[in-house]
């Protein structure tokens, strides 16, 4: 049950510490937090079901009954960091339910006493008491377990009401102390029992005699002395008879070296078996302990340490020194000799350890934060029982010295060199571990690829972040019993595999420079677990896509999937998970894009070659030629040659077969009579000399119409072709309505070949002249035609002729 009470007193401490710096608020129903809010009374309106209430670092100078009235459920109350002076617990007396109350850290000077029944925490420590607060109403506090008080003085009397309580912990703050009854302590019945001195006074040893005949955990906070040696109250004789306490612990001390081994040596023989000293300062010896008399006083703590006492672990934290003279070794054969289990020095700046000269006792070492080096613990064999040494914040740099300090540590299975200065070429020195060694932390240090030639065989937790690493090397001697790798902050550029650790199960690559990891990772490594390869910079492309599906296929594998799997390359994708990275798997699958290419293009020359036989795109091609090379010819020619001055009404474009018709009829009607017609026509008008081609161009160019007369025998005419398409060049090139289309004879669809594309094109867009069978229509039919061609030409019809 007591336990179940400190867990909550210590959950509402906590929530309280959380509260701070927050502004004023309501929770819900049942807690409301009013903390640092500058108010100098207690809100009113405050819901009446409330349970938790937090007024702390506030500005309140008192309280009043009518503020609690009404908060019958009230069972956590802060007023901490106040300004409150006097305190009459009655304005509490219809909280009948308050548990933890915290009145700590204002300026109360008296208390007016009333009993809560059910408070179990009550808390009125850093205050200003002269005298402690204890009276007779709190010995009828039964449930009460946590006690802070405050005051500058302590007398034997002052205790007498709570002496019967069953205390879980007392708390005393004793600021401006001036008197202490000696053996006031030791009426209280407590398990915990914490001071805090004053920081600017010399200490008062009998508080801490008295205090470790009292409480079983013993705490003591600002431990300065700094009178003479000689004034030095030394521990009573009947003292160890005394003891309970079997956990101290020594906070900020600032004491005489001869003072800190009378201490030790009361400790040593006590029923103390876990003694902590943090922010410790040694001074000394002063000119009253000369060398003469400080020598023996060691040699007889040396004497003393060897022999079995209470103690099993000493942990010294935080050491600075000012003793100007001693021998180094006398305290280093000390600590090497002690006969107890644990041993931490921290940030001692501790450059050396011995070798202890007999088998040690010692199963735990941690000598973190130092300035050891790598001759520690050479060629040392005292060292058996060993299970746990922690090294790191060093100055070691060898690793293959580091192996061989533990080779003769038969029970080693834990070491710790990490942030130390460790570096291994993989020259040919040869690595010598403790066989037994299983769990191994090389993080941040100076190792390299070569440090997978320097590894204890048996290993099977290996920590190497933090270091230099760009790959695991194939090869290196198998690692069977590795279940645990870290490799994070290192220069990785893909995920290793798992021919050197059959057994891996955790594999850790986080902060490396993985772009894209390998997929088949987990058919190489088919024991892991668990895979953390987040926070790389990942590179989003088809290499990934295998990738991201392993993850699909892994059942959980990938610690910290999606969040910590984020695209860093391309930078249009920067930032984007993983998990909504997509390509399809044409874009991905490069035998499958090189056979839709192939047939895409073999598609597309069908489809062209096919377009250019039906619709004769050679031919045109051969035509648009025989254009240019004509209009090239014509812009060399001489000065005298005639131009493209227009000569004639119209070219005459027909079959041969029809020639009788327009030479009896079309020429005859155009030509004679009155607005006669000049007709180009190629058997008068092409001139000698000249290819076919460039007289058709020359005719169409020098005629102001031209005349396509169509029939069935036109369609199948070469020459009639390329006349039709010369003129409807013209037509475009110059954006005239050169053409004139005269349908001699119906023609079938059918039989227009398909190249006939243009003839199809403006037979289905231009009016055309139909030639009339009845004799009756046709004069109207030439009328119709010469309005069509009607034009003056600069020659006269005589001069044509």
């Amino acid at each position: 049950m007591r336990s179940l009470t400190n867990i909550y007193v210590f959950t509402c401490a906590f929530a309280f510490t959380l509260w701070n710096n927050i502004q004023p608020t309501v929770e819900d129903e049942f807690i409301a937090n009013y903390s640092s809010s500058l108010l100098t009374n207690v809100p009113k309106n405050i819901p009446v079901h409330i349970q938790v209430f937090d007024l702390s670092h506030n500005r309140i100078s008192g309280l009043s009954v009518s503020e609690f009235i009404y908060l019958s459920d009230l069972q956590v109350l802060n007023l901490s960091h106040n300004l409150i002076t006097v305190l009459d617990l009655s304005v509490f007396i219809f909280n009948e339910n308050l548990e933890y109350l915290d009145l700590s850290h204002n300026n109360i000077l008296k208390v007016c006493c009333l009993t809560l029944a059910h408070l179990r925490h009550l808390d009125l420590s850093f205050n200003k008491f002269t005298a402690l607060p204890i009276c007779q109403e709190l010995g009828n506090m039964f449930h009460l377990e946590y006690l802070g008080l405050s005051a500058t003085m302590i007398r034997k009397s002052d205790f007498r009401y709570i002496k019967h309580l069953q205390l879980h912990t007392v708390f005393l703050t004793l600021g401006n102390f001036s008197l202490y009854e000696p053996q006031s302590l030791t009426v209280l019945n407590t398990r915990n029992l914490h001071i805090a001195f004053a920081a600017n006074q010399n200490f008062i040893f009998s508080l801490l005699y008295d205090g470790m005949s009292t409480s079983e955990n013993l705490k003591i906070i600002n431990v300065r002395y700094t009178l003479s040696y000689k004034h030095f109250p030394s521990p009573p004789l009947m003292l160890l008879k005394k003891i309970k306490t079997t956990a101290l612990m020594l906070d900020a001390v600032d004491l005489q070296w001869a003072i800190i081994l009378q201490i030790f040596v009361l400790i040593w023989y006590s029923p103390v078996q876990h003694l902590t000293v943090r922010n410790l300062t040694f001074r000394g010896p002063l000119e009253e302990l000369t060398e003469r008399a400080f020598l023996p006083l060691l040699s007889s703590v040396e004497q003393l340490i060897s022999l079995d006492g209470s103690m099993k672990a000493l942990t010294l934290e935080h050491v600075r020194n000012k003793v100007y003279y001693f021998n180094q070794e006398i305290v280093y054969r000390q600590f090497s000799e002690m006969n107890i289990d644990n041993l931490t020095i921290y940030d001692a700046y501790m450059p050396h350890m011995l070798c202890p000269n007999r088998t040690s006792s010692f199963q735990y070492l941690n000598f973190s934060h130092n300035a050891l080096t790598d001759e520690l613990f050479q060629n040392c064999g005292t060292l058996m029982d060993l299970k746990s040494l922690i090294l790191q914040k060093n100055k070691f740099e060898s690793l293959p010295k580091v192996s061989f300090m533990t080779s003769r540590m038969k029970s080693l299975k834990y070491l710790d060199m990490s942030n130390n200065l460790l570096r291994h070429d993989g020259a040919d020195v040869q690595c010598q571990w403790a066989e037994s060694l299983t769990e191994l932390d090389l993080s941040s240090n100076q190792l390299a690829d070569a440090v997978f030639e320097c590894l204890p065989v048996n290993v099977k937790k290996l920590g190497l972040q933090n270091n230099q690493i760009s790959t695991v090397p194939r090869g290196v001697a198998e690692l069977k019993s590795l279940e645990e790798l870290n490799l994070a902050s290192n220069r990785l550029a893909d995920l290793p595999g798992c021919s050197s650790f059959p057994s891996l199960q955790f594999l850790n690559t986080e902060m490396n420079l993985i772009l894209t990891p390998s997929a088949d990772f987990f058919q190489s490594c088919p024991r892991v677990r668990e895979l953390q390869a987040g926070h790389n910079p990942f590179k989003c492309s088809c290499e990934l896509q295998a990738f991201i599906r392993l993850e699909r296929q892994s059942g959980g594998k990938l610690f910290g999937w999606p969040e910590a799997y984020v695209c860093e390359y391309p930078e249009g994708l920067r930032g984007t998970e993983l998990k909504d990275f997509h390509l399809s798997q044409l874009a991905c699958n490069t035998t499958l894009l090189l056979v839709t290419a192939l047939l895409l293009t073999l598609v597309l020359v069908a489809a062209v070659a096919f377009l250019c036989i039906y619709l004769d795109v050679p031919w045109y091609v051969r035509m648009t030629w025989q254009w240019t090379q004509t209009k090239r010819r014509a812009r060399h020619d001489p000065p005298g040659d005639p131009g493209t001055v227009l000569q004639f009404h119209a070219f005459v474009s027909y079959s041969e077969r029809d020639s009788l018709w327009v030479k009896n009829e079309l020429i005859p009607n155009l030509e004679k009579g009155e607005g006669c017609v000049q007709l180009c026509q190629h058997e008068r008008n092409f001139i000698p000399g000249k290819s076919i081609v460039e007289n058709i161009i020359n005719c169409i160019e020098k005629s102001y119409k031209s005349i396509f007369v169509l029939s069935p025998n036109f369609v199948q005419s070469e020459w009639c072709h390329y006349e039709l398409y010369f003129a409807h060049h013209k037509l475009f090139s110059e954006n005239s309505n050169s053409l004139i289309l005269i349908l001699l004879e119906p023609i079938p669809p059918y039989l227009i070949p398909a190249r006939y594309h243009k003839l199809k094109a403006l037979m289905a867009k231009r009016t055309y002249l139909e030639w009339p069978k009845e004799r009756s229509k046709r004069a109207l039919f030439w009328a119709n035609l010469r309005a069509a061609i009607s034009i003056n030409l600069p020659i006269s019809c005589e001069e044509n002729e």
